[in-house]
């Protein structure tokens, strides 16, 4: 049976040092690829860490090229941007998955739920966390409870 590593992906809306954070993610992308039999990753759409991790895992992906990925959006509910541009997402992403505890959810706590959702599958958590307050940082203590594996691309190290 193969073995899938599943990591996921989360980080402020807004992110400063993009250029060091997007360096240390290129590294980080690179090890998983070569070092793991087959790699998972999940990620929303929600902010602009989650857009400069996607650009990440797709330059990983072509670079690294081993076929050993699947790339997956999680969407926390069916939105009509995806609605209207389904092609364009599928010609982009592997899957795009709508999560289907957080479609149940209230709209103001369904990203959370989503998040919860997608810590609970993965085997690492990768984030950028610069301020102790949000909701990726509530994402983050939450994986933290579940012992997750996290690695945090702003800390300084």
């Amino acid at each position: 049976m193969m073995n899938i590593y599943t990591v996921c992906f989360f980080g402020h809306r807004y992110i400063e040092r993009g250029t060091e954070i997007s360096d240390r993610l290129d590294r980080l992308l690179h090890d998983l690829i070569t070092q793991k039999e087959y790699v998972d990753f999940l990620i929303g759409r929600d902010g602009e860490f989650d857009l400069l991790a996607s650009a990440a895992i797709k330059r990983a992906i072509r670079s690294n090229g081993y076929g050993n990925t699947h790339f997956t959006l999680v969407l926390p509910y069916m939105k009509a941007e995806y609605r209207d541009n389904e092609k364009e997402y599928l010609d982009y992403y592997d899957e795009v998955e709508v999560c289907a505890e957080s479609s149940e959810a209230h709209p103001k706590s369904a990203i959370q739920v989503r998040n919860r959702s997608m810590i609970d599958r993965a085997d690492l958590v990768v984030c950028c966390i610069q301020h102790k307050s949000g909701g990726a940082y509530a994402t983050i203590r939450y994986a933290e409870k579940q012992d997750k594996k996290i690695v945090n691309l702003a800390d300084e190290n």
